[in-house]
């Protein structure tokens, strides 16, 4: 086991992450940055270190600031969270260099995944289905124009080196693209240092379901299920739950053969997921792998009862998959609504300032994942995320009504937040029927041409 993990991350993840640290009994150092200082994390922290400035280019994002603080605190892993570095190979081929444990794959694995084509072509050879689409980049508009005249439109254009719905366009027709592929280009470059563009056939009505999988140094391989995420605006995640409703027994066995499968072909590590199209006819097409711990992860503990923090540490430092990981099998039904800093009335605007009152929710079967206090100061750095709602009943039902319970309970005021439009999704008709997809959030509010389906979501 490690003699001292830094945690490099900030909000709920981080907190998370101590708290598996405690009930692991292993020492952990929170870093964070200046804008943070007062955060709860650092507050609640046995040991914290400064890394820089506010902005995350400076201090989260900084590698060698970071590799500085662990050597400084005396730390032989890292913990990255998610978002941030948590996928970065580069970041994690320099931690092995520096003798420092990246608690997540070896940078080998994750370099597998960065590169979406290579992924597609990886997951195609494996004898996962992938979706119809370019199998070699495009870096030209004449390449692009070429390809999609072979597979037909509509199309999904994405960025090779994507994520988070940058670089990726709806295209209807060859005008569009001819309108969205220097933007999807440029977008793409900015992001990620790589304007190279792949095409994929767009899946009407999809719907988003991901597969937790665990692997550990001796080449088990399990899975924990499936997440429903198709809740979804522009790519961002909004509400996830686990077991999906819309999956019947042949098809769940299916798909989660088939990303053990894949994961296998890769001979993955640690903890990750695996994400998938499911469309109308519960046909499964291969989207991404997700090399981190995910937002939406507290669904699938909610329904095994696996501690999916505690078992990224342990399988970093070299343990077996655990007996409950691999004997793991689902109970009940379990509910995320994620509540953001983003003001739902004026087209979800960033919002940030000081919580002037909080009140948590509490209950049976409710868990709440938040860095919240009152006089807490949101700053506008970093990812909206406040909080994020659980809730757990014996069938989606109760789960449901749980969780009316428990957002109805919540109070979080000084702020905009998404709080009253989750509030109201719950209440849709639609969404009680299990009759979602993709699309349903751009047809609630009212049509949003660059929020349909086809993309990996954030999460």
């Amino acid at each position: 086991m490690f003699t001292k993990i830094l945690i490099a991350n900030r909000g709920e993840i981080a907190l998370r992450i101590q708290r598996a640290c405690r009930e692991l009994g292993v020492p952990a150092v929170q870093a964070y940055s200046q804008a943070d200082r007062d955060s709860l994390p650092v507050l609640l922290a046995d040991e914290r270190i400064c890394i820089g400035p506010a902005p995350a280019e400076e201090s989260y994002l900084n590698v060698p600031q970071l590799i500085s603080a662990a050597l400084i605190v005396g730390a032989d892993a890292i913990h990255p969270g998610y978002g941030f570095l948590a996928e970065n190979a580069d970041a994690a081929e320099v931690c092995e260099r520096c003798g420092l444990t990246f608690i997540g794959p070896p940078a080998a694995v994750i370099d597998q995944f960065s590169d979406k084509l290579a992924a597609r072509r990886r997951m195609q050879a494996a004898g996962v289905p992938i979706v119809p689409g370019t199998l070699e980049p495009l870096t030209t508009l004449d390449a692009a124009r070429e390809a999609a005249a072979a597979l037909g439109y509509p199309l999904m254009l994405k960025a090779v080196a994507g994520g988070g719905g940058r670089g990726m366009r709806r295209v209807h027709d060859e005008p569009e693209l001819l309108r969205v592929f220097p933007v999807a280009q440029a977008e793409a470059r900015a992001a990620f240092g790589n304007g190279s563009l792949y095409l994929e056939r767009l899946i009407p009505d999809a719907r988003h379901i991901e597969v937790q999988i665990l692997g550990d140094r001796h080449g088990t391989i399990v899975e924990l299920g499936e997440r429903e995420c198709s809740i979804q605006r522009r790519h961002q995640k909004l509400l996830e739950e686990a077991p999906s409703a819309a999956l019947d027994v042949q098809t769940r066995r299916a798909l989660l053969e088939a990303a053990v499968r894949g994961a296998r072909a890769v001979r993955y590590q640690n903890v990750g997921t695996v994400e998938f199209l499911v469309d109308r006819e519960r046909r499964f097409y291969f989207l991404e792998v997700n090399t981190r711990i995910q937002v939406e992860h507290p669904v699938t503990e909610m329904v095994t009862g696996v501690d999916l923090v505690k078992e990224q540490i342990l399988l970093a430092a070299g343990a077996p998959l655990s007996r409950a990981a691999r004997d793991a099998t689902t109970r009940g039904h379990a509910i995320e609504c994620r509540i953001n800093a983003e003001d739902p009335e004026r087209d979800f605007m960033p919002a940030a300032g000081m919580v002037t009152r909080y009140v948590a929710p509490g209950g049976p079967g409710v868990r709440l994942d938040t860095h919240l206090y009152e006089g807490y100061v949101a700053p506008p750095y970093y990812d909206a995320l406040l909080a994020k709602v659980i809730a757990w009943g014996h069938d989606r039902g109760e789960a449901l009504a749980r969780m009316r319970r428990a957002l109805a309970e919540l109070r979080i005021e000084g702020l905009a937040t998404t709080l009253p439009y989750q509030r109201r999704l719950l209440e849709d008709a639609a969404f009680q029927r299990g009759d979602i997809s993709t699309e349903f959030v751009t047809r609630q509010m009212g049509g949003d041409r660059r929020g349909g389906v086809g993309g990996a979501a954030r999460g």
